[in-house]
């Protein structure tokens, strides 16, 4: 026996905005069809009928006619929800998959790979490879941290950030370090340069000819880098660069010097000669904290960019090319601004903190 269709009674209003729906020229063919449907049908047509003048199926006719019945005109509007596809692998499966990724390591390794954990789990790599996306999960990943242990850490960290953020008038802060036993190494072959599809190659093999520390002093204010090159680092070199600051900087500027605790920079020698330049100013990072010296990230910038891949014949090609750079970097420097407040950087290190409590 076939199904009677429920009858479609319109409000003034409904029949309305259905008439206009149904011969407008402006909105979605889908919203023309479906007011269409429930025009002819509150004009007492059968879904057969319905169906074969507006060239649909039969289901399709019977499908908006209980949408309109049960949500009205709203239920034209929007497409009706589709069955989704089943979950092949169910919640239970993926939060196993979760935690044991979290907290757990496999039998022969430090992390899992997908690979693993599928045979482990018994399900595809796949599988794993979009649960691990879903959830933001990376075990092949891992950064490095290091907590100071310094008991002025706070101290510290407040001088220093006052003069990024604050610095004193009349006074120039600067970024002090070196970088030292940078080696003059040179490749047995020359390097394959770049080709479309094919990246540059070097050897893995080179030689070495000695090594050379580079001293460095970024000017905070314009970006600008005082260099130089020496032997070695101790404090009779860090007094001669010390020097080289002195003359290349404005005489009636007082000189706020950030630098870390190396042992060279708080030698006897160092202090008196402090004392009889009253102009320069040392204010020491904590300790285990060489990310609050913005020279770092100069550093960082100079070996991507000149030495890493390099090949130098001897000390004095290197120490050539690093001079070149720094010329060519105070041409046009960058200056680096700080911006985060002590406030900030303690917060993010007491997230650190109660993480590693939480693992103990």
């Amino acid at each position: 026996m076939s199904r009677t269709a429920e009858a479609i009674i319109l409000t003034d209003k409904e029949e309305t905005i259905i008439n206009e729906w149904a011969k407008s020229k402006r909105l979605p063919v889908r919203i023309v069809q479906r007011a269409r449907i429930i025009q002819m049908a509150a004009q007492n047509y059968k879904n057969i009928q319905i169906a074969s003048k507006l060239g649909m199926s039969h289901p399709t006719v019977q499908l908006w006619r209980d949408r309109f019945l049960s949500l009205r005109l709203p239920g034209l509007e929007k497409d009706a929800p589709r069955p989704g596809r089943i979950p092949k692998v169910s919640h239970k499966k993926v939060m196993a998959i979760v935690n044991a990724t979290l907290h757990t390591t496999p039998p022969d390794a430090t992390h899992w790979s997908t690979r693993t954990m599928a045979k482990s789990q018994g399900i595809g790599h796949a599988t794993v490879q979009r649960i691990w996306k879903q959830y933001n999960l990376k075990p092949h990943l891992i950064e490095t941290f290091k907590l100071s242990r310094d008991k002025k850490f706070l101290e510290k960290l407040y001088d220093v950030v006052g003069l990024y953020l604050n610095p004193p008038d009349k006074s120039i802060v600067f970024c002090v370090d070196e970088k030292s036993q940078i080696q003059a190494l040179e490749r047995t072959q020359p390097l394959l340069p770049l080709r479309p599809g094919m990246p540059a190659r070097q050897t893995h093999d080179y030689q070495r000819h000695g090594t050379t520390t580079l001293f460095a002093a970024l000017n905070m204010l314009d970006g600008k880098v005082i260099g130089d090159c020496m032997p070695r680092h101790r404090h009779q070199e860090f007094i001669r660069f010390l020097q080289l600051i002195d003359t290349k900087t404005p005489l009636d500027l007082s000189l706020h010097l950030i630098v870390d605790n190396y042992g060279t920079h708080k030698h006897p020698k160092v202090q008196k000669w402090l004392k009889r330049h009253p102009r320069f100013h040392m204010h020491f990072i904590p300790t285990s904290s060489s990310w609050v010296n913005m020279v770092e990230r100069w550093f960082a910038e100079i070996s991507r960019k000149r030495i890493r891949r390099g090949s130098f014949k001897n000390v004095k090609e290197l120490i050539s090319t690093i001079k070149q750079y720094i010329e060519s970097h105070n041409q046009n420097p960058k200056v680096l601004v700080w911006t985060a407040s002590v406030e900030s950087i303690m917060n993010k290190i007491k997230i650190t903190k109660d993480l590693l409590e939480t693992l103990h």
